[in-house]
């Protein structure tokens, strides 16, 4: 029986591991905001100044799987204060540059810090609750600061640049300092009793590089041309050590992710789903974003505040009504529910014209986005940890973060080539430039609406309903 006095402590540690988490998932959208900025103050060209983005996401992207393992092995919360310690030291290092190399090399360093604290605090948050209702409850929260960080991020960032693009990366060091001090005091001491603490470094190093390869490869595929050997030869080189990573595992005595995980139907269709799914949020948090400042002409500030009402909608759905539909209904019933309607809500976008009105164009998708998704992120997370052993559950949030991750760039990358390839065909015909940045944006949004929709499908006929 757990004391009033415990499960206080218990949520008290869980606010922790949400503020810890909403900091990392804040920087993956902040930094956009203030770009411009950046770009005037420090001298970076065009070309250049995308490795503010993509340093972070490169390491953020590829050290999720590792970081997760290693919470397995030494323990979730040393090792989810190591990552908390290299973040926040590496955001005041990002916040001190003033010449581009050390802001590049700090952002890296700030992914690395990232991927460990994403990959390990799921699987604490896990591990604190173990009744069906609370579990249930807690992931709702967390499926809410993973899916709404990013909006909150715009907002958040479109405020700090205007006093200064620095504090878009200083405003981490009381949130970091304070979350480290609580962690300490708040979160339990999980080290399991294993047999043996073998690191698998050929697996780490060869599935760490596909990683980083493939990133790397879908980040820079508009620019240097999905086709050219370039880009095919670095797809190429990841799925061959993809490969090599999987002939290692099914030989190696302590693998790195062992390959049975994935006969787990729950644990593959939600890693494959959240694939899908995290391609569909891109396209209505960055494409949408793009909408409302290029073809609408919103600044950053009024892009951020509608994104609000998807936010607070999303909050009631996660926080508050989605534990009791997944209590009541299981996980397959609500996850499929919410991403049917976020994939109308995305389809809706189709209607937004030139001169589009947030009230009539805007408002009715955001809503039915923010329903759709506090819907869907609670189920597909419990899925995505399910019939997954404590001594693992590291490895399984690390899988699950890896592959939004890179359903997000990928999905993201697609979705922009799509845009482009769109609007260029119009602009060559002679459409007016607007009209036809606005018709590229469609495209973006049905290509998002059909992954939701894919992702519901896949759900209804893969999933097991039991949480």
């Amino acid at each position: 029986m757990i004391s009033s006095a415990d499960n206080k402590k218990r949520w008290w540690a869980f606010i922790v591991l949400c503020l810890g988490t909403l900091m990392i998932v804040l920087d993956t959208t902040i930094v956009n905001v203030a770009l411009p900025s950046i770009r005037v103050d420090l001298g970076f060209t065009e070309v250049s100044l995308a490795w503010v983005v993509n340093a972070y996401l490169l390491t953020f992207g590829g050290f999720l799987l590792l970081g997760g393992r290693l919470g397995d092995l030494f323990g979730h919360r040393r090792v989810f204060l190591i990552g908390l310690a290299v973040f926040t030291l590496a955001s005041l290092s990002c916040g001190l540059a003033t010449s581009q190399a050390f802001l590049i090399v700090a952002r890296a360093i700030q992914g690395l810090g990232g991927a460990i604290v994403d990959a390990v605090a799921l699987s604490l948050t896990m591990n604190l609750f173990l009744t069906r209702e609370d579990r249930a409850q807690a992931m709702g929260v967390f499926g809410f600061v993973a899916a709404g960080g990013g909006s909150i991020g715009v907002l958040l960032g479109g405020l700090l640049t205007t006093i200064n693009w620095h504090w878009i990366f200083l405003v981490n060091i009381p949130i970091g300092i304070g979350v480290f001090i609580f962690s300490l005091l708040l979160l339990p001491t999980t080290r399991m009793e294993l047999a043996h603490r073998h690191l698998d470094a050929w697996g780490a190093i060869s599935v760490t590089a596909s990683l980083i390869i493939a990133n790397y490869a879908v980040i820079n595929g508009n620019a240097a041309g999905w086709t050219s050997l370039f880009t095919l030869g670095l797809i190429a080189l990841a799925i061959l050590l993809l490969g090599l990573f999987v002939l290692i595992e099914s030989r190696v005595r302590a693998p790195l992710m062992p390959l049975r995980l994935f006969r787990s139907r729950n644990i593959t269709a939600a890693n494959i789903i959240g694939v899908l799914w995290a391609a569909a949020m891109f396209a209505w948090f960055f494409i949408s974003g793009l909408y409302m400042q290029l073809v609408l002409h919103y600044t950053p500030l009024q892009v951020g505040l509608s994104f609000l009402p998807a936010n607070l909608i999303m909050a009631i759905f996660s926080i508050w009504l989605s534990a009791k539909l997944v209590t009541h209904f299981g996980i397959k019933i609500p996850l499929v529910a919410g991403l049917l309607t976020a994939s109308t809500g995305l389809a809706l976008f189709l209607f937004a014209p030139v001169g589009g009105s947030f009230l009539v164009h805007l408002l009715p998708s955001m809503l039915l986005l923010g329903i759709g998704a506090g819907m869907a992120f609670n189920p597909m997370l419990l899925a995505a940890m399910s019939d997954v052993p404590q001594d693992e559950s590291g490895l399984a949030s690390g899988l699950v973060n890896t592959s939004f991750m890179m359903g997000g760039a990928l999905g993201l990358a697609i979705l922009a080539s799509i845009a482009a390839s769109r609007s260029g065909a119009l602009l060559a015909s002679g459409a007016d430039q607007l009209a036809a940045l606005n018709s590229g944006y469609h495209a973006a949004f049905l290509t998002g609406a059909l992954f939701a929709a894919i992702a519901a499908l896949l759900g209804a006929f893969l999933l097991r309903s039991r949480a």
